[in-house]
């Protein structure tokens, strides 16, 4: 399934194998899976790129607007590149400075940094969370928890804060302050920023949102290296604890909120786990005041657009580093109060995702359809990518999951079948334990040694010569395969005979080739009858042949003085006158 214009995540259906581990991280389920190939559902999907990270085959991919970038700043109106504070996690620290430079070489006109939106995003929080202090405020800088509580806990939409994001106020920034022409291309790690750009309150506001994955592609192609760009400075960056945005409790620092970890009031959860845990204790009897979430484990430094290798810690310490640094040499414009722009925001519930309701019947039905009807069938092992077997039954009513993705109901299958091959096999097949003692027989077996199930648990020597099997205790061999004939039921068969190690067992399959042999010997007699009377024909075909030759060598002979005596009469002068009585007859007939 490719991505459409307006759909950020997708799967690349070649490189997807069967694995589900996409519907096992994906926290809202925006996987569906049909005839083995997994695919995203667009109006479910909060764009959090948490696929993108887990998936071992790289199967998931985000829409690249890399394109749609190079083309903006290729046009006469001023492109302004907004840069996420985060990209201090991408480069190393003779890079930061550098980074302003590759970036007009692309054509940018103006250069800044993001954290000068977060900033006033962060005191404009501050402002709020002080107007009212009586209730639960979830912040909401983070785009994925935002789609999140919309799309899936709406009750919930209450508590979040009503302010915009740092890319929103940062880009309304710079247009208010460059003159609206000016178009706006952001830069980080996100992936759940194109989807944010792309909400309607903010059409044409963020005209591109770019990784940095993306970008060191565009340096690329362009041929550009940091190392060969000079030193500069952005064109404007924040003042204050801004640059501290990406990490879980940055907001609450630059906003000089109380940030002691221990404080009950304040809580910066990061990754899906902690944030849905966070959400669910602002319905509880004491609900921290301010929870600051970032849908990322670790926070934005760990965002699917980062390529950064090493670990999240040390991606950290690099952050730390950099927004101790201060202004690092740029004009600071983040400290004032007074943003110049609009910061409200509104959030509502997501009309485009269903919720379905199914009726205990029909959600019993499909738990029946795969064997689950029992609630000692229902293992809830999640190996389907689904909490519970009840979870995966919704799903597949929903058109989102196959009977196929069970692998116990799969495994029990394939053994059924097993089993069904083994009963129906026109080959003898026997399995004994440790002791040689039969366990179980299949009804070829039986109809070939004419014995019944009666007899399991007795020694195989009651049927047979146990010395094939006991070969195989000894350990010295795992096989034997021989022909033995077995008189007292007149059986021909071709037996092979092994060990299975883990369970001490041994298994007997018996071929018969009584029938067999019997042929042979008739085809052995047909081509013995046949070359016998092959020879006898050629015999008589000498024989006819020397009897024709010697027929053929008297004519020939008889013919020979035949003519000679002709010769002679007709050369002798005392018979000119007289013609025999042949020549007459020859003339008459003339």
């Amino acid at each position: 399934m490719q991505a459409t214009q307006t759909q950020i995540v997708f799967t690349d259906k070649a490189r997807c194998r069967d694995c589900y581990r996409c519907l096992r991280a994906c926290p809202v389920k925006a996987i569906g899976v049909r005839d083995g190939q997994a695919f995203v559902v667009e109006a479910r999907c909060i764009s959090c790129g948490t696929c993108i990270r887990e998936c071992p085959q790289q199967a998931k991919a985000y829409r690249n607007d890399l394109a749609e970038a190079r083309r903006l700043v290729g046009e006469a109106d001023p492109v302004a590149a907004s840069v996420a504070p985060s990209f201090a996690a991408l480069l190393s620290p003779w890079e930061w400075r550098r980074l302003p430079s590759a970036l007009r070489r692309l054509g940018f006109t103006y250069v800044s940094e993001t954290a000068v939106g977060a900033f006033h995003v962060a005191a404009e929080t501050a402002r709020y969370v002080e107007r009212t202090p009586d209730r639960p405020h979830v912040c909401t800088a983070c785009p994925a928890v935002v789609s999140y509580v919309e799309k899936y806990r709406p009750e919930l939409i209450d508590t979040l804060v009503p302010v915009v994001s740092p890319m929103i106020a940062h880009a309304r920034q710079i247009r208010a302050a460059h003159g609206p022409r000016t178009r706006v291309v952001f830069i980080g790690p996100c992936v759940a920023k194109k989807a944010e750009a792309q909400r309607p309150e903010y059409r044409r506001l963020v005209h591109c949102v770019l990784t940095f994955r993306e970008l060191l592609d565009w340096f690329e192609a362009e041929d550009i290296s940091l190392s060969e760009c000079e030193e500069s400075g952005f064109d404007e960056t924040p003042g204050g604890a801004a640059r501290y945005f990406p990490l879980p409790g940055g907001l609450a620092r630059t906003a000089t909120l109380h940030t002691d970890l221990l404080d009950e009031d304040i809580v910066a959860p990061s990754g899906f786990e902690e944030v849905f845990e966070a959400l669910e204790s602002t319905q509880g009897e004491r609900p921290p005041r301010l929870i600051e979430p970032l849908f990322c484990p670790q926070g934005c430094i760990n965002g699917p657009g980062m390529t950064k290798p090493g670990g999240v810690y040390a991606r950290r310490a690099q952050v730390l580093r950099f927004a101790g640094n201060g202004s690092n040499g740029s004009r600071v414009n983040g400290t004032t109060d007074d943003p110049g722009v609009d910061l409200a925001g509104v959030f509502h519930p997501d009309p485009h995702v269903a919720h379905h309701r199914f009726t205990e019947e029909q959600i019993r039905a499909e738990l029946a359809r795969t064997g689950k009807s029992r609630p000692e069938d229902q293992l809830n092992c999640g190996a389907c990518g689904y909490a519970s077997c009840r979870d995966k039954a919704i799903a597949a009513l929903m058109g989102l999951a196959e009977p196929e993705m069970c692998i116990p109901r799969m495994r029990r299958l394939a053994e059924q079948r097993t089993d069904r091959i083994i009963e129906t096999s026109p080959n003898g097949i026997i399995t004994l334990n440790e002791r040689l003692e039969i366990i179980h027989m299949n009804p070829a077996f039986r109809r070939m040694f004419c014995c019944s199930d009666a007899i399991c648990g007795r020694r195989i020597s009651y049927l047979m010569d146990p010395e094939p099997f006991e070969r195989l205790t000894t350990g010295q061999e795992s096989l034997v395969t021989l022909t033995v004939r077995h008189e007292k039921y007149n059986l021909l068969c071709h037996e092979i005979i092994y060990r299975l190690p883990e369970e001490r067992q041994y298994v007997g399959i018996f071929v018969n080739i009584t029938s067999s042999q019997a042929n042979e010997e008739k085809l052995r007699q047909l081509q013995s009858q046949t070359a016998r009377q092959a020879r006898e024909l050629l015999e008589h075909q000498v024989t006819m042949a020397q009897q024709i030759a010697r027929l053929l060598g008297e004519s020939t002979a008889r013919g020979e003085e035949l003519v000679r005596n002709l010769l002679q009469y007709a050369n002798d002068p005392r018979n000119t006158n007289e013609k025999p009585a042949i020549w007459g007859m020859y003339t008459s007939t003339s």
